[in-house]
C-alpha cells in the first residue's frame, strides 16, 4: 500500500501556501488601494457584490470537487491506476455539465442585478458587461482541463498550485495595476482575470500531465460506485448552500439595503480579516488529505489525538490574531483609507469574535471534510444559513451593519457550532470523548479572551502619531499574548505534542 508523506507534504504546502498567501494579500491590498484613488470607492463595492453573485451560482458545484477528491483517497492509497482515471473521467464530465449550468443560469439572473444594488453605481459602468464579464471568468474556472487539479488535491501537493498560482497572480496583478494607473477602465480590467484563469488552468493541466502521466481521463466506474459518489455530492449541496449564504449573504443584503459605499467600508474590514483566515486556512487545507489518509490507515484514538492538538494549535494563533485585530484595525484603517471611510470600534469587536468563531468552526469543518461525514451533516448547513439570512433581513433594518454581523456570529455560535461537533462525536469519535473536548475548547477561549482584554487595555495607553501608533502596538501585539499563551500552556499535554510536531516538520 502507497503511503503518503503527511507531515512533510503538510508542511511543503503550508510553505508554499504562506508565500502565495502573502502575495496574495499585498498585492489585492494594492490593488484596493488603487481603485479607491484611481476609480472611487463605489468600484470596490460594485467588486464585492459582483463576487457574491457568482459564489450564490457556484451552488451548481454542489460539492463535487470535495466529493471526488475524496473518493480518490483511497484509491491512492491503493495504488488503484484504474479506478482513478475513471474518477478522472466521471470529474471532467461533471465539470463540463456545471460550466454550462453556471453560464446558463447566469445569464437568465442578468435582468435581476440592478434590484441588488441600493442607490447610484458609477456613471461609466453598464453593469450588465461588467455583470458578464465576471460570470465569463467563473465559467472558465470550471473549463479548459480545471478537474486535473483534482489530482494535486488528494496527493496532497497543493504546493504546485500555489507556484503556478503565484506567478499568474502576480501578473495579472501588475496588468491590472498599469491598467488602472494609464486607462482607467474597468472592463479591460475584469478582463484580464478572465484571461489569467484560463492560463492558470492550462498551466496546471500541463504540469499535472508531466508528474502523473499514468492518470488519464478514461475508463468506467461500476454503477455503484457512481451511486455513492453521487450520494456524496447530494449531501454536500446543503453544505455548499449554507456556505455559500452565510459567505455571501451579509455583502448581497448591505448592498441591497445600505448601498455600495457602505460596502466598499465594510469589504475594507472583511478584506483584512479574510487575508488572516486565508494565511490559517492553508493550514487547514495543506492537512485535508493527509488527515483523510490517517482516517483511513491510524487508528481512532490517534485521530482524535490529532484533533486535540489542532484544537489547541487553531486556539493559539486566533487568540493571537484576534488581539491584533482588536488592536490594530483602526489605527491601520486611518492610514490606509482615512478617519471618513472607518467602522465604529463596537463593529470591530463584532469582527473579532466573528473571527475567532469562525476559525474554530473551519476545523471542525476541516475533520468532517476530510472524514467524509457529510451525509450525517447534510441539514446542519443549511439550516444555519437559513437562520443567518433570516436575521440578516431583519436585523439590518433595526441595527444596519451591526445586525447583519452579529446575526452572521449568533448562527454560527448557537446552531452550526454545536449542531457540528455532536455530529462530529457521534461518527468518527466516542460520544464520551465530548465533554473532555468542550472543557479543553472552553479553556482555550477564556484565555485568548484575557489576552485579548489585557493586550488591549495596554494599547490603549499607546496615542502618538499614526505609524508610531501602529507599530508599537503591533510589537505589544506580538509579545503580549503569546507570551500570555506560553506562561499558562508550557506544561499541557497539548503544548508537548505541538513542540514535537514542530520538531517533526523541520527535522523533515
Amino acid at each position: 500500500m502507497a503511503k503518503i508523506e503527511r507531515t512533510k507534504n503538510a508542511f511543503r504546502n503550508i510553505l508554499f501556501g504562506i508565500i502565495q498567501k502573502i502575495i496574495q494579500i499585498i498585492i489585492p491590498f494594492i490593488m484596493r488601494t488603487a481603485l479607491i484613488y484611481f476609480m472611487g470607492v463605489q468600484y470596490l463595492g460594485l467588486n464585492s457584490l459582483f463576487t457574491s453573485i457568482l459564489q450564490v451560482l457556484n451552488l451548481a458545484e454542489l460539492g463535487v470537487g470535495s466529493a471526488m477528491v475524496y473518493s480518490m483517497y483511497k484509491p491512492i492509497a491503493e495504488d488503484d491506476t484504474a479506478k482513478i482515471c475513471a474518477l478522472l473521467k466521471l470529474y471532467r464530465t461533471y465539470y463540463d455539465v456545471i460550466g454550462g449550468v453556471i453560464a446558463v443560469a447566469g445569464i437568465a439572473m442578468t435582468p435581476f442585478v440592478p434590484k441588488l444594488i441600493n442607490g447610484d453605481v458609477p456613471a461609466d459602468i453598464n453593469i450588465y458587461v461588467l455583470y458578464w464579464l465576471n460570470l465569463g471568468a467563473t465559467v472558465l474556472s470550471y473549463w479548459m482541463l480545471a478537474y486535473k487539479n483534482s489530482i494535486l488535491s488528494a496527493y496532497q501537493r497543493i504546493d504546485i498550485t500555489s507556484r503556478i498560482n503565484l506567478i499568474t497572480n502576480t501578473v495579472n496583478y501588475i496588468m491590472q495595476f498599469f491598467i488602472l494607473w494609464l486607462l482607467r477602465n474597468y472592463y479591460i480590467y475584469i478582463l484580464v482575470t478572465l484571461v489569467t484563469q484560463a492560463i492558470t488552468n492550462l498551466m496546471i493541466a500541463r504540469v499535472v500531465t508531466k508528474m502523473y502521466p499514468d492518470y488519464k481521463a478514461q475508463g468506467n466506474l461500476p454503477k455503484e460506485e457512481i451511486w455513492h459518489i453521487n450520494r456524496r455530492i447530494r449531501d454536500l449541496f446543503t453544505s455548499k448552500i449554507g456556505a455559500v449564504i452565510v459567505g455571501s449573504a451579509d455583502t448581497i443584503v448591505i448592498s441591497a439595503f445600505l448601498g455600495l459605499t457602505v460596502l466598499a467600508v465594510y469589504q475594507n474590514y472583511y478584506f483584512i480579516l479574510m487575508s488572516v483566515i486565508g494565511i490559517v486556512a492553508i493550514i487547514f487545507t495543506s492537512c485535508t488529505a493527509g488527515i483523510g489518509n490517517s482516517i483511513i490507515v491510524e487508528t481512532p484514538e490517534k485521530n482524535f489525538n490529532d484533533l486535540k492538538k489542532f484544537t489547541f494549535l487553531i486556539s493559539w494563533i486566533s487568540g493571537f490574531c484576534a488581539a491584533c485585530f482588536l488592536c490594530l484595525y483602526q489605527p491601520f484603517m486611518k492610514i490606509w483609507v482615512g478617519e471618513k471611510l472607518q467602522l465604529p470600534f463596537s463593529c470591530v469587536i463584532c469582527l473579532v469574535i466573528y473571527y475567532y468563531i469562525y476559525e474554530i468552526n473551519q476545523l471542525l469543518n476541516l475533520y468532517k471534510d476530510a472524514g467524509g461525514i457529510w451525509h450525517e451533516d447534510r441539514f446542519r448547513p443549511l439550516v444555519t444559513a437559513i437562520a443567518n439570512l433570516t436575521m440578516n433581513l431583519i436585523m439590518v433594518r433595526f441595527w444596519g451593519l451591526y445586525g447583519v454581523i452579529l446575526s452572521t456570529v449568533l448562527s454560527m455560535l448557537f446552531v452550526g457550532m454545536p449542531w457540528l461537533m455532536h455530529n462530529l462525536f457521534t461518527t468518527m469519535f466516542e460520544k464520551k470523548q465530548m465533554p473532555g473536548y468542550l472543557r479543553k475548547l472552553s479553556i482555550y477561549i477564556v484565555v485568548s479572551l484575557i489576552a485579548c482584554v489585557g493586550t488591549y487595555a495596554l494599547c490603549r495607553f499607546i496615542v502618538l502619531g499614526n505609524w508610531t501608533t501602529l507599530i508599537m502596538r503591533g510589537i505589544v501585539c506580538c509579545i503580549v499574548p503569546n507570551v500570555f499563551f506560553l506562561i499558562v500552556y508550557h506544561r499541557t499535554e497539548e503544548f508537548s505534542d505541538c513542540i514535537k510536531l514542530i520538531q517533526k516538520i523541520f527535522t523533515k
